[in-house]
């Protein structure tokens, strides 16, 4: 598993993610390399990619299987792109462990 998938700051996470919208099911997939050389994490929303209702779903995926508030959850860069930049509100200590912990649980 790459560390580069995430990225830690003083106040929180950058997390690197590849989102697929309008897909069959909401899920954090794999990670994979990006034509970039980086890695990225593997997402699927249902809803279709217009007026930011997939980085919303995203973002709401994201809090429940980080078990964190959507509040703590925001996006970066890529609005109006697949690739995507999460950040994470918090302190790294206590998200580094949650997000190896999801990662790890991925096929």
């Amino acid at each position: 598993m790459s560390t580069d998938v995430f990225e830690a700051t003083e106040s929180g996470i950058r997390l690197h993610i590849r989102l697929t919208p309008n897909a069959r099911s909401e899920t954090l997939d794999r990670v994979e390399p990006s034509a970039d050389g980086t890695h990225r994490l593997r997402a699927s929303v249902t809803v279709v990619p217009e007026k930011g209702k997939a980085n919303k779903a995203l973002v709401k995926l994201l809090a429940k299987k980080l078990r964190l508030p959507k509040s703590a959850i925001r996006l970066i860069a890529g609005e109006q792109s697949r690739n995507k930049t999460i950040f994470i509100d918090g302190h790294p200590d206590e998200l580094i462990p949650a997000l190896e912990k999801m990662l790890s649980s991925l096929g």
